[in-house]
């Protein structure tokens, strides 16, 4: 896939609009009772996993090295209209304290509020609160243009969304690929067209919709697929016909976990492939029953052998929780982005930027 690298972008001197991924999960501390405009955040929210945040980081330390001024730009939740629950804050809170910045300004940029976090940096506020987002209305899409002399994206957790900010501003400003996007699209790339074998894809989760166009996909990919959670009650009436490369779990009588056997089963497998890619737990992983077979299938997968793919909100929150995120070959930021680029569809955000 001939995505436009940001090394051919001339950057010096430019305003620089970067779409990232900033929808990270959040744990509430206290609402605050003065309004945002302050030069100093009030407490609102902590960060559970930065993991997102994190990766945008190469991106705007190369645009900031090459001389560019960059509005960084991106969304929190699903917000009906203005929700200081769902404020870019705690993100513009932690830009702060990685760029070591003691007091922060929170103003407007054309119209638009967010905060200058240095004199090269600025984050905008939740872009989905602003209707033209999701609508990706073209007079929305305009002005967000007018903030900038070039468009990047890196966030590839929304390229399956044609919002404004994702396929609407790439039809008007020059634009490329961020760092992260390059490699996201590469591994997962790898994983259809060339990985080392076995290929091993491991599906869980609970929502069949999303997850049964992946499992047929893979059948004709992978190995093995080995398919756990909520959805391996599921999905056998869906499947049009059988294979020998498919394994579905079986469930405990509480339908919380797979049983102890399915465990044994898919560790084994596990244990022979070259090229590991997961996503979704294989249990309900917030209560302690649920937990168990998650737990030896994510020990199991990061002590093979194996080149190790993992995706999906879910799995990567569970994993952290663990201490085994970091022991995966390749995290991807994307959960209904990863699905349905293994799926095989087009992402509207990826055309937009090759187009």
């Amino acid at each position: 896939m001939n995505l436009p690298s940001l090394e051919k972008a001339k950057v010096f001197g430019k305003t620089v609009f970067l779409r990232a991924d900033l929808d990270v999960p959040l744990s509430a501390i206290s609402h605050p009772s003065t309004p945002l405009r302050t030069s100093q955040p009030s407490a609102i929210s902590e960060i559970e996993d930065d993991t997102r945040l994190k990766a945008a980081l190469p991106t705007i330390e190369y645009l900031l090295k090459n001389g560019a001024k960059v509005i960084i730009a991106g969304h929190l939740g699903r917000p009906k209209g203005i929700d200081k629950s769902l404020s870019l804050e705690p993100i513009a809170r932690w830009f702060s304290i990685k760029y070591k910045v003691l007091s922060i300004k929170y103003g407007k940029r054309k119209g638009f509020d967010g905060w200058e976090l240095t004199d090269n940096l600025f984050l905008l506020e939740n872009l989905r609160f602003y209707k033209g987002e999701e609508a990706n209305d073209q007079d929305f899409a305009a002005k967000l243009i007018s903030l900038a002399n070039i468009y990047v994206n890196d966030a590839f957790a929304v390229c399956h969304r044609a919002h404004a900010s994702i396929a609407g501003m790439p039809k008007f400003l020059p634009h490329f690929a961020g760092i992260h996007l390059r490699e996201e699209v590469r591994v997962l790339s790898s994983v259809l067209e060339n990985p080392k074998r076995p290929l091993v894809v491991i599906i869980g989760g609970a929502k069949i919709e999303t997850k049964l166009p992946l499992v047929e996909k893979m059948r004709g990919v992978a190995d093995y697929v080995l398919v756990g959670g909520k959805i391996a009650k599921e999905i056998l009436p869906f499947l049009k016909e059988k294979s020998q490369t498919l394994f579905v779990a079986d469930l405990n009588p509480d339908g919380f976990d797979i049983t102890p056997k399915s465990t044994d089963d898919f560790l084994k497998i596990v244990n022979t492939a070259e090229t590991i890619v997961w996503n979704g737990p294989v249990g309900y992983v917030e209560i302690k029953e649920g937990l168990e077979g998650s737990r030896k299938l994510a020990e199991g997968i990061v002590k093979s052998n194996a080149y190790t793919v993992v995706g999906g909100g879910d799995t990567l929150g569970f994993l952290k929780k663990l201490g085994l995120l970091d022991k995966f070959s390749f995290v991807s930021t994307g959960g209904g982005a990863m699905l349905e680029f293994l799926s095989g569809k087009s992402l509207p955000g990826i055309i937009a930027i090759i187009s």
